[in-house]
Parts: C-alpha cells; structure tokens; sequence
C-alpha cells in the first residue's frame, strides 16, 4: 500500500469505526483493536486481466490438468478492479469479538469443531456467519468489506493470474519449507490432531503477494452462488457468480487433504449452512440434521475499492 494512500485509508477508517451513530459495545475497546488489527492485515490486489480455470494444459512447464473436476476446465478471460484482501484468515480471537460485540454466543464451544478451537486458529463457520462477520466489519468500518468473489479469489491466490497451483511463495507446496508438516498440525491446537487447521502465524512464507495460507488452511467461502457452467456463461468484468443457486463455493482444500485438494482454480461447491449433501453417483441418503465439522471452512475478506 503506497504511504499516502495508506494515511489516508487508516485515517478514514479510524474516523468511520469512531463515529458509528449506533450504541457501543460492551467490549468497544476490543472492536477498536479489531478494526486496527484487520486494517493492517490488508493487502492492496491490483487490477487486472487473467485467464481463470484449470491451467494445466497449457503451463509451459508442461503440466496435465490441475484438476478431476470439468467445471474449472473452460479457461475464459476476466478481468477486476483492485480490491483489498486480507492477508490471513479470520481467528477465533476475531470472531469471539464479534460475536460478544453483537450479544451473540462464541461459536464452536459445544460441537466436534471446539476440539480444535484457540485464539490464533481460524474460526470455523458456515457461509451465512462467514458473510454477516464481513457485512459487519463493513458497517464498523464504513468500508465496503465483503466476502470475495470467486475471481477474486483465484486471482489473488494465484498471484494476480500467475500459473501457481498452489499460493505459496513459489507456487509449489514443500512440507516443512513453506507448508506445515502433519507434525506441526498436532502440535497447533488441542484437539492434538494431524488434520487440524494450523495456527494464523507468519512461520511460513506467503504467496508473493503477501497473502498466507490462502487455501491451504482450510476451505475459503466465497460470495458465489455455485454453477456447474457458469465459466461458460461468465462475464469478463468483475464477475460475481450466478444471480441463484442451492450451493455455494469454497475454494482452497480441507486440512489433511490430498496435496489436489488444494489446487488453487478447484472449485468445491457445498450447502451454505453446512449440512450435508450426498456424494455424487451415489443413491445413499444423509441425515439433513448432521453437518460437516466446522473447522474445515474459513473465511477472509476483502474490501472493494480500487485505490
């Protein structure tokens, strides 16, 4: 972020979280905090033109196919205006002064999901409290914070369009140099498992960006609603999913994936309250009242100014 334009934004967004006509908090200083803390964690994307989709087949390094799936097989070119990312997901430490700010109860204290629940760890939602944390800062804020898009997305973790399959500094994922080892997983959180989210920390190298473990840590939402051909159909300027849907998209892969699982173009749609939904060829039938752990979604946001 150029220094001018960084005064000026810090400046307009203490004064917009201070002037907020609406009754304060209980915990206004912790909010103040949150809102500093989230505005130094934003890294300014450029915009730009990028072909989005499975690159694979045309890498010049010669490689197949990212991807098993067919609806990231359509390259077709898009281009966005800048936008604001944030450069780490959002912790349970966040969330928590959200949630309190709101007189909402903290999340994950009583399901499956609270066995891997600490501050610097990031908090696991569904779509729906993903979306309302983001409007919230908004409303905080003054600043347009929203749930990226799709596009934004892989374009930020490809690293403005780059032919990276994964958002690492070099676009590879190399355990223990820029990717924690299952090791370190277990030691992250109390849960004490290999599959856990790791913790929000700057141990290892972000994308070149400055964007960390975008994808790596856990699915990301996204704001699209999901469409099976939507790249076929996708507008070049900023594009913003289909007008409806059932599903929507998370980007990046679970914990304790498969290295594929979190390819940076794979898209994985899901119910947006988490339930679960039945595996593809498959006639067996799931219980609609059990959901997918918690732990394995994330979010981040953006704010969408150009400058």
């Amino acid at each position: 972020m150029k220094p001018l334009i960084a005064v000026a934004f810090v400046c307009s967004f203490t004064l917009s979280a201070c002037t907020q006509s609406v009754a304060e908090p209980d915990n206004q200083q912790a909010v103040d905090a949150l809102l500093k803390k989230t505005q130094g964690h934003l890294v300014y994307v450029k915009g730009g033109s990028f072909e989005m989709g499975d690159f694979g087949p045309k890498d010049p390094r010669g490689y197949l196919p990212w991807s098993g799936e067919q609806d990231d097989k359509h390259l077709h070119k898009v281009t966005l205006d800048g936008f604001y990312m944030m450069d780490r997901q959002v912790s349970y430490a966040d969330y928590d002064t959200y949630t309190e700010a709101i007189g909402q109860p903290k999340i994950n204290t009583d399901n499956y999901s609270s066995r891997t629940r600490a501050p610097n760890v990031p908090a696991g939602v569904d779509w729906y409290q993903a979306r309302d944390y983001c409007e919230w800062l908004a409303e905080k804020s003054g600043r347009p914070f929203a749930l990226p898009t799709e596009a934004q997305w892989e374009y930020a973790a490809r690293s403005r369009g780059e032919m990276m399959p994964y958002a690492t500094d070099d676009g590879i994922l190399r355990k223990g140099k820029n990717y924690p080892t299952r090791e370190e997983r277990r030691q992250a959180t109390p849960g004490n498992s290999p599959t856990a989210p790791y913790t929000i920390a700057k141990k290892y190298p972000p994308n070149p960006l400055g964007i960390h473990q975008m994808g790596l840590n856990g699915y990301e939402w996204v704001s699209d609603w999901y469409g099976e051909d939507y790249y076929e159909s996708s507008p070049e300027h900023n594009p913003a999913g289909p007008e409806s849907g059932t599903l929507k998209v998370r980007r990046g892969g679970a914990t304790g994936e498969s290295f594929l699982g979190m390819v940076t173009v794979i898209r994985t749609p899901y119910n947006p309250d988490l339930t679960q939904i039945p595996p593809k060829y498959s006639d067996v039938e799931v219980d609609p009242s059990r959901k997918q752990p918690y732990s394995m979604s994330t979010v981040r946001c953006v704010v969408n100014r150009t400058e």
